[in-house]
């Protein structure tokens, strides 16, 4: 007998508001006298599993999709780790921690990695499938008292193991904490390698700023180091490369990797898939259906696991978990293409009390993806802002631009993402074209009756950058948009941005630290240099491949192409094919 999991979102169900319980009343098996689809004691649909027979009539006529029926694999002879409560998410198996090992754990949004690390952390108590009485700490230990996790959560729930955790969302952490760097800093350094490490990543040149006045990257760094220096015996990183520079990532994934030792383990969620591969030791995959179910892979060494996601396809396990390979084809160079200018800007600076910013004049054209890369803290976003209109120049009057402008750090509110959207796209929201092209191909259109503040880091960028593209400009502006995206999503957003651009005959510009994606989106390239934290430097544009050549000869990185996949992957210091290319000047392939 095939088994179901049905899944009924109530933050979407409006049979409490305008629906008159379309689904039990158009349910087959209802109709034959068995009670299939009900109303529960809250109101809201219940979907009994057993009875169900997956016709799918009901996802297909709720109005506002709230309602998921999908198969689980046939091989999947198992019940849940744990279950949200009847017709909820529920997450089948876990990531094993290694001692002296980093584990890289990759995985669509949605596939219960979150729900993982909250079990690992202690912040959930798995309840094994019975979400109504839940499990004792000594059931948990013994499902798992022939592996590895028994003897983990042995030591959990005695209070044996001590985890430093870092959060995915960390533009929350000022919310939480007011002061300064560096007092933060000092407060969690347990370790004494704060001084070291802060002369390293640059964090001496902001440890006397709030923590409300730095930048996404400048904050990704200090809570990598606030949780690398917890002494700890179990560290856990989510997403640590999101907001850093090409550079700042590498060091970052050294210090993770140095974290580990016989009596330490690491656990990494990361979707930059060249940071994932530099850092992993072993890695394990989440598949499933999003926001239904989650089930964690075997292990497997790291290039095969990159390798096995992308194609969508688990040998050992026989399981196809997408019906399409990820391929990651590289667009063509429109550079020299583009001739008719939109808009200039001329030569400016901008200087703060310890940062002084100088830009050179350039000009955007029609249809063009001018993306913008180069170190952290050089002034990136600030030359969003100007051109915003949010920050002024010091040199001179830029005209009013008409621009419109995603930040880096998100927003969020109690509005529905119906609302949202509603507000700035206005009549353009109900065309075939704008649900085609920017709900459908951004996974939003079963996320419309959600509020704002209850989505994930990754929902809420493709919203922002929808609301983005739903505004009446001709230049729209992204900081950071593949920040908190997986790996399908990445190449999702990057196709929309730049469909868009085209067939409006407008132009955009994009700040991204994401190699992959900024060679897939983008025409044209400003670079820039400096000195983070203190002068930052304009120049270009340059072609595209001018443009990653220059910017990642500046970073002292050579990168090479995947085989197999087309993926860029960051070569070794001192490789072969590192000495070859630096011989050749040729730091990103051609």
């Amino acid at each position: 007998m095939e088994r179901r999991v049905a899944i009924v979102d109530k933050s979407k169900c409006v049979i409490k508001t305008t629906c008159p319980f379309i689904c039990g009343k158009n349910c087959p098996v209802n109709a034959a006298g068995e009670p299939c689809i009900y109303l529960g004691e809250d109101g809201y649909p219940v979907i009994e599993e057993v009875l169900c027979t997956g016709c799918g009539i009901c996802p297909k006529r709720c109005p506002t999709g709230a309602i998921s029926i999908v198969n689980l694999p046939k091989a999947l002879d198992e019940e849940p780790i744990h279950s949200y409560g009847i017709n909820s998410f529920r997450l089948f198996r876990l990531p094993i921690p290694k001692f002296g090992k980093v584990i890289g754990i990759l995985g669509r949004n949605g596939s219960g990695k979150s729900t993982a690390f909250d079990i690992l952390t202690s912040n959930i108590k798995p309840n094994l499938g019975d979400y109504e009485k839940g499990a004792k700490n000594e059931d948990i230990i013994k499902k798992y008292s022939k592996t590895i996790l028994g003897d983990f959560f042995k030591k959990l729930y005695g209070n044996k193991i001590k985890i430093a955790y870092k959060p995915q969302r960390v533009e929350l952490i000022s919310k939480s904490y007011n002061g300064k760097v560096g007092e933060l800093l000092s407060r969690v350094d347990e370790r004494k390698v704060i001084d070291r490490l802060g002369k390293e990543f640059g964090i001496e040149n902001i440890k006397d700023r709030y923590i409300k006045d730095i930048s996404g990257g400048e904050l990704q760094k200090v809570a990598i180091l606030a949780t690398a220096a917890r002494d700890a015996d179990i560290y856990f990183f989510d997403e640590p490369a999101s907001f850093l520079d090409i550079t700042t990532r590498i060091k970052a994934a050294k210090l993770i990797s140095s974290l580990k030792s016989e009596n330490k383990a690491v656990i990494v969620v990361e979707h930059d898939l060249a940071t994932l591969d530099y850092i992993s030791d072993e890695m394990q995959i989440f598949y499933g259906e999003a926001a239904c179910y989650g089930i964690v892979s075997q292990s497997k060494a790291v290039r095969r696991g990159i390798n096995e996601y992308l194609d969508g396809y688990l040998p050992d396990e026989n399981i196809r978990f997408r019906d399409y390979p990820i391929i990651f084809y590289r667009s063509a160079d429109r550079f020299v293409q583009l001739n008719t200018p939109l808009f200039s800007f001329p030569s400016m600076t901008k200087t703060f009390e310890n940062f002084e910013l100088k830009i050179n004049k350039g000009t955007v054209r029609k249809g063009e993806v001018l993306t913008v890369m180069g170190a952290n803290g050089l002034g990136k976003t600030t030359f969003l802002k100007i051109l915003a209109g949010i920050e002024k120049p010091d040199n001179c009057k830029i005209e009013k631009l008409n621009l419109a402008y995603k930040p880096q750090q998100l927003k969020a509110s109690s509005k529905t993402v119906r609302e949202a959207l509603l507000e700035i796209a206005g009549s353009e929201f109900e065309t075939g074209w704008y649900k085609q092209n920017i709900l459908e191909k951004l996974g939003l259109k079963n996320l419309l009756e959600q509020k704002l503040n209850n989505l994930s880091g990754g929902e809420l960028q493709k919203v922002n950058i929808a609301i983005t593209l739903s505004s009446d400009a001709n230049i729209f502006a992204f900081d950071e948009p593949s920040a908190f995206i997986d790996v399908e999503d990445r190449l999702n957003v990057a196709e929309v941005i730049k469909e868009f651009v085209i067939k409006k005959d407008v132009c955009a510009i994009v700040v991204d630290h994401d190699v992959q994606f900024v060679d897939y989106i983008g025409d044209s390239m400003l670079i820039f240099n400096g000195i983070p934290g203190k002068s930052g430097e304009v120049t270009g544009p340059f072609g595209k491949i001018d443009g990653m050549n220059e910017v990642l000869k500046i970073l002292d990185i050579t990168y090479r192409m995947e085989k197999e996949t087309g993926r860029p992957r960051i070569n070794k210091p001192g490789s072969v094919l590192d000495r070859e290319q630096r011989s050749k000047g040729k730091y990103y392939y051609n």
